[in-house]
């Protein structure tokens, strides 16, 4: 049987790098990605090849160099990203575009680029790493938020387009997670802002829920169980309690579950 190949973007930190060593320890050849792969750390069993999510020619050459490696992939994880914050008005119109061709134009271009021969192969899996802010969305995390219910809604329509060819597209959301994200989101707030008290408040808590939070490694094995199932489900939440909060999402009203979820990080309003 051939080996199958997974493409991993984002492959040298956080959840991106413990995506790439469990399906390499699945037995999976495995292609990682990194903005600058001469200067990133080895690791065994995983190739690395270069790719800048803001640019479309980068993708593209990606997507190609990727084929001409391996012949074909069969597993894409779209894992790069960006996290940002800030309150709504005082987002950078420029800040946005490139959030949201971080987060869901790069990954939904790479993504068109692999299709057609996983389509062909009969035998595919996507998987887009969001976040439960997708779903439980949170004051001041608004844009971050927007861009991973996109990129959900992205794998959620297509399934079904997909599925009669064997390919399917699948969302795990990470809530929490212990990688040190929180040193690298960009923050956008001005000190004279009317926001910053509240807005700091959440971040801080937000921050300190995170190096409290679920191991990146445990992120990796739900990953890993959605690119072996033979039929993936449509949607995985790891991690902040997810079985209990998701029941109560089904159970309690909206209004309900917004409040929870704000008062939670110190919205009390």
């Amino acid at each position: 049987m051939t080996t199958r190949t997974a493409l991993v973007t984002g492959a040298t930190s956080g959840i991106g790098a413990a995506v790439a060593v469990a399906l390499r320890d699945a037995g999976f050849r495995v292609i990682g990605t990194s903005r600058n792969p001469a200067t990133a750390p080895a690791v065994d069993g995983i190739e690395l090849l270069e790719l800048d999510l803001e640019s479309r020619a980068s993708i593209t050459a990606c997507a190609a160099a990727a084929l001409e490696l391996a012949g074909h992939v069969d597993v894409l994880v779209n894992n790069a990203g960006e996290s940002q914050s800030g309150p709504l008005e005082e987002l950078p119109l420029d800040a946005l575009d490139r959030l949201f061709q971080l987060n869901v134009l790069g990954p939904v271009q790479l993504t068109q680029l692999l299709l057609p021969g996983m389509r062909a192969a009969g035998y595919g899996r996507v998987v887009m790493v969001g976040s439960m802010l997708a779903s439980f969305p949170l004051p001041y995390r608004s844009s971050y938020a927007a861009s991973k219910a996109a990129i959900k809604a992205f794998a959620t329509a297509a399934r079904k387009e997909l599925t009669p060819y064997g390919v399917w597209l699948t969302t795990v959301e990470p809530g929490s997670i212990n990688t040190g994200i929180s040193t690298r989101r960009t923050k956008y707030v001005a000190d004279d802002s009317p926001y910053k008290g509240e807005c700091d408040t959440v971040i801080a808590r937000l921050d300190a829920l995170e190096a409290e939070g679920t191991s990146a490694e445990e992120v990796a094995a739900t990953v890993l169980a959605a690119v072996q199932a033979e039929r993936p489900a449509s949607l995985y939440a790891r991690g902040s309690n997810a079985p209990l909060v998701f029941a109560l999402r089904r159970i309690a009203s909206r209004g309900l579950v917004e409040a929870i979820t704000a008062r939670k990080f110190g919205v009390r309003h």
